[in-house]
C-alpha cells in the first residue's frame, strides 16, 4: 500500500507544465468520444466492433422476466443496465446530432450508430404495454464484485415500472430519448423513425397517467445509485417538450404550457444531467422563441437568461458553481465532468440559437454575447483534453498523457484475448487494487476529473467518483466536439 500511495504522490506533484499554446485536435476527440460506447455495449457484438477487448457478455439478460432485454450500455465502470441514465445519455447523444451533427462531418453516421445501439435497447425496454423495464443486474451484488463483463456471475434481475408501481420519470425520460431519437433518423431510416416516435407516444402516455417516482417504487434496487430526489415533475415537462419538438403536434405544446407552472419550470435550478432537467428545457424550448416559431414560449427564455447568466464567470456570483483556478467549472459533490460537459452543452446550444436570432442574454447591468457563451464552453472543452494546470487529458487515448488507472472493471482486467480462464467475482480484487496501468485501453473514455476546486487528480482506481467514465458525461461531449472541430477558431467566430 505504501508503493501505491507513493505512486499517486509523485502523480500529483510531478506532472509537466501544460503548453501556453495547446493546438486540440478536435476531430480525434470526437472519434474516440464515440468510440467510447463501443467499450460500453452490452449485449452479442457486431462484426465492426472496433475495441476488440471487448466480447459478448449478458447474452440472457431479460429471461428470468421472459423478455429479451439484451444489449444496451453499461452506464459506468461497472456491469450493471440502469434505465434512466442509459436513456438520458440517449436523449444527449441524439440532441448533440440534431444541433451539431453536420458539423459532424464523417463521425455521424457513428455517432447514429451509438445513438441506436441504445434505441435499440429502449424499445425491447418499452415492448410491453404500460411497462418500462428500467433495470438489469442487482447493483449490490455488481459492485461488490470486480470481474470482466463477459465473466458476470452476479444475479441479473430484471426490474420494472409498471402501473401499480410507478416511474413517471424514468418513463418520461425514455419516451424523451426515444422522441429525439426518432428526429436523428428521420432521413437516414424513416420507418425506425417512425417506430421510435409511436414508441415514445406510447410511453409518455403510460408516464403521465400514471404518477409517481420510479425510486419510491423501487427503493431499494435504484437507490442510492440512481435516485431521483428532485421529483418526476420535470422528466414530464422535458418528454413532452421532446414530443412537441419530433411530432409538431399541438398537444403537446399545449401540455406544456398547461402544466408550466404545475411542474416547476420556473425552479431556479442551475443542473442539468440525468436527475434533473429544468434547465435543459428552458434552454431546448428557447429555440422556439428565439428561431420566431412560438412566442407561447417567452418565459421559458426568461428562465433559460437566468440559468445562463449563472454560468458565466466573473457575472454569476450563484453559491452552487465555481471556477477552479485552472478554469474547471465546479460543482460540489461526485463525477464533476458529468456537470461540466452537460452545462457547457447547454451554453454552446444556446448560444447558437441566440446566434441566429442576433440575440444576447442580459445579466443585470451586463450584456453576454452569443459568442462569450460560446468561450466559456469551449474552454471547459480544452480543459478536459489537457488545457489545465496537470496537462492532463482527461479523455482517455487523447494526447499522451492522460488516466491510466480508471474505474472501469473490463478496462483494468486482462482481456478474454490475453486471459481466456474466467475470473470470478472477488479474484479480480488484485486487480482492482494495482497500481499498473490498466491493460484494456477504454478509448474516449472521459473520467468523473477533479472533485475540488484545487485542480488536483488523483489517477486512482478505487477513486471512483473521480477515475470512473459514465456514459452521461460523453453524450453532451459528442456535440461539443462535433462543434469545434468544425469551427475551432474563437477569432472566426462573427457574433461576438
Amino acid at each position: 500500500m505504501a508503493l501505491w500511495l507513493f505512486t499517486l504522490l509523485l502523480f500529483l506533484i510531478a506532472q509537466p507544465a501544460p503548453s501556453l499554446a495547446i493546438i486540440h485536435d478536435y476531430n480525434d476527440a470526437l472519434h474516440k468520444s464515440i468510440l467510447f460506447f463501443e467499450g460500453q455495449r452490452s449485449g452479442k457484438l457486431p462484426p465492426d466492433q472496433r475495441l476488440t477487448w471487448r466480447r459478448d457478455s449478458a447474452l440472457n439478460d431479460g429471461s428470468t422476466a421472459g423478455v429479451d432485454l439484451t444489449g444496451g450500455y453499461y452506464d459506468a465502470g461497472d456491469n450493471i443496465k440502469f434505465g434512466f441514465p442509459m436513456a438520458f445519455t440517449t436523449t444527449l447523444m441524439a440532441w448533440s446530432i440534431i444541433d451539431f451533427g453536420k458539423a459532424m462531418g464523417p463521425h455521424v453516421s457513428e455517432a447514429r450508430k451509438a445513438v441506436r445501439w441504445a434505441t435499440d435497447y429502449l424499445l425491447k425496454a418499452t415492448s410491453v404495454q404500460d411497462v418500462v423495464y428500467v433495470q438489469v443486474g442487482d447493483a449490490f451484488r455488481d459492485h461488490s464484485c470486480w470481474e470482466r463483463p463477459e465473466d458476470m456471475d452476479t444475479p441479473r434481475t430484471v426490474y420494472k415500472v409498471d402501473r401499480n408501481h410507478p416511474g413517471s420519470d424514468v418513463a418520461a425520460e425514455t419516451a424523451a430519448a426515444l422522441a429525439a431519437a426518432s428526429i436523428v433518423f428521420r432521413s437516414s431510416d424513416p420507418a425506425y423513425s417512425q417506430l421510435l416516435l409511436s414508441r415514445a407516444v406510447k410511453v409518455f402516455e403510460f408516464a403521465d397517467k400514471y404518477r409517481g417516482q420510479y425510486s419510491a417504487s423501487l427503493p431499494n434496487v435504484v437507490c442510492p445509485f440512481y435516485c431521483d430526489v428532485s421529483g418526476y415533475q420535470d422528466e414530464l415537462l422535458w418528454g413532452a417538450a421532446w414530443l412537441h419538438k419530433a411530432s409538431r403536434q399541438r398537444q403537446y405544446r399545449e401540455y406544456i404550457k398547461k402544466n408550466e407552472v404545475i411542474l416547476g419550470a420556473s425552479e431556479n435550478v442551475n443542473e442539468f444531467g440525468w436527475e434533473n432537467k429544468h434547465a435543459g428545457i428552458n434552454v431546448l424550448i428557447s429555440k422556439e422563441v428565439l428561431m420566431g416559431k412560438d412566442e407561447y414560449f417567452e418565459s421559458f427564455r426568461a428562465n433559460a437568461d437566468n440559468f445562463i447568466c449563472t454560468l458565466l464567470p466573473g457575472i454569476s456570483n450563484h453559491p452552487q458553481i465555481q471556477y477552479s483556478p485552472g478554469g474547471l467549472l465546479f460543482k460540489i459533490g461526485g463525477s464533476n465532468m458529468q456537470h461540466v460537459t452537460s452545462l457547457s452543452f447547454l451554453l454552446l446550444a444556446y448560444s447558437n440559437y441566440l446566434s441566429h436570432a442576433n440575440g444576447h442574454v442580459q445579466c443585470g447591468t451586463s450584456a453576454a454575447s452569443p459568442a462569450q457563451l460560446r468561450r466559456v464552453a469551449k474552454r471547459q472543452v480544452d480543459y478536459i483534453l489537457g488545457e489545465n494546470p496537470l496537462g492532463l487529458s482527461y479523455m482517455v487515448g487523447y494526447g499522451s498523457h492522460y488516466p491510466k488507472r480508471i474505474h472501469h472493471r473490463g478496462s483494468s482486467i486482462p482481456s478474454k484475448a490475453a486471459h481466456p480462464a474466467h475470473i470470478g467475482c472477488k479474484e479480480g480484487a488484485g486487480y482492482y487494487m494495482s497500481p499498473n496501468a490498466n491493460p484494456n485501453v477504454l478509448i474516449g473514455a472521459v473520467v468523473g476529473g477533479p472533485s475540488n476546486i484545487s485542480d488536483a487528480f488523483p489517477d486512482a482506481r478505487p477513486i471512483f467518483q473521480q477515475s470512473e467514465p459514465t456514459t452521461y458525461i460523453n453524450a453532451p461531449l459528442m456535440g461539443l466536439l462535433g462543434y469545434f472541430s468544425a469551427h475551432p477558431n474563437p477569432n472566426e467566430w462573427s457574433d461576438d
